[in-house]
């Protein structure tokens, strides 16, 4: 259902604290992302495999302190049921439960470690293919790296706002790359409205796991470009698994990059996030007004597919139409694509092709 071999968005740095775990469910598997004191992240599955008891349910013990009279090198979660504890590796460091002589080779004993990068104030986490047995090898390190933003060095994120879809990942990623949706579902007095829609024609091509809409002018049937003055361009590219970065160019006076982090939670729910890192000072005086604005854009598009999800109940057949569709496909072939160099272990070919696509909106 979902891809693996992936990096997928998994949660703002600023959420994770030195010295505190965290659980969540991505992909339908339970994850506990911990923070040492000295700030290096890392992610487990978060299931002990001794008895299933959650590991965040734990502690999580720092390196260098003193746990049964053992001084740690590294530091380690300990499970609240038995004690056992595993390092940043996923190997099990310690069962107290052991007696002098018993013959145990404790660090075979694993549990599933998942590959976090850490990065311009967000955290990634590679999702490698589902296990069904134990976990008696690491994961091999990832054969590529999480995306970076554009033009904002290691700046952290000036504004996030996240929301919970009740859908699958691929009607939320749809959605994202809809471009005639958003006069009947984005109706604000910072966007465009139906009564202002006109044909507008983009050009595309093929960029790393995905597509670009190639260095345009905005549109100029939006309040929210009007602000940040003239002369600007905008290039817009989408990456699978689900990640859209839109980079907003004004000139010598600065940069805005819009992050939109599409990550499945489960079959049937989806976490959007939305992040926006800028280098021009007019937005950090409009903030207390960007957040309201972007929290009802977010929730604008839950509802709809929470209206989608009545309609979806009786199993339709749907429709994808040229040209408003064409990005919706071009999602389903790199899909297909991805999946099939996994499996084949090929090379990932991008099958998007350079195109010039018209739409009202």
């Amino acid at each position: 259902m979902f891809l693996r071999n992936i990096w997928y968005y998994a949660l703002p740095a600023s959420e994770l604290k030195p010295g505190q775990m965290l659980h969540k469910v991505l992909l339908g598997e339970p994850v506990v992302f911990a923070r040492s004191k000295e700030g290096e992240v890392f992610a487990l599955r978060d299931l002990c495999p001794h008895r299933g008891v959650p590991l965040s349910s734990g502690r999580l013990c720092g390196k260098g302190s003193t746990v049964d009279g053992n001084t740690l090198s590294e530091p380690q979660i300990e499970c609240p049921y038995h004690g056992w504890r595993f390092g940043p590796d996923g190997a099990c460091k310690a069962i107290p439960s052991l007696v002098d002589g018993q013959q145990m080779d404790v660090g075979r004993i694993r549990v599933r470690r998942y590959p976090v990068r850490e990065q311009q104030g967000n955290i990634w986490i590679w999702m490698p293919p589902v296990s069904d047995g134990p976990v008696l090898e690491d994961t091999p390190e990832p054969d590529h790296e999480p995306p970076v933003m554009p033009a904002v060095e290691s700046r952290q994120p000036a504004l996030i706002e996240r929301m919970i879809f009740d859908c699958h990942v691929d009607h939320a990623v749809i959605g994202l790359m809809d471009p005639a949706h958003g006069p009947y579902v984005h109706r604000s007095v910072f966007w465009r409205s139906e009564k202002s829609m006109y044909a507008k024609e983009k050009a595309f091509g093929p960029s790393e796991m995905g597509f670009t809409m190639l260095p345009h002018a905005p549109s100029k049937n939006s309040r929210f470009y009007k602000i940040l003055g003239g002369g600007l361009t905008t290039e817009i590219s989408f990456r699978l698994p689900g990640v859209r970065v839109e980079h907003i160019t004004a000139g010598s006076r600065g940069s805005v990059v819009g992050l939109t982090s599409v990550t499945p939670l489960t079959e049937t729910s989806t976490e959007v996030t939305q992040s926006f890192y800028w280098t021009l000072p007019v937005l950090g005086a409009l903030k207390p007004l960007l957040r309201p604005f972007v929290r009802s854009f977010l929730k604008q598009d839950g509802d709809m597919v929470n209206i989608q999800k009545e309609g979806l109940k009786f199993d339709p057949r749907l429709m994808l139409i040229n040209d408003s569709d064409v990005q919706a496909k071009w999602y389903f072939r790199l899909k297909d694509a991805w999946k099939e160099a996994g499996e084949t272990r090929a090379a990932f070919t991008n099958p998007v092709k350079p195109a010039t696509l018209r739409w009202r909106s």
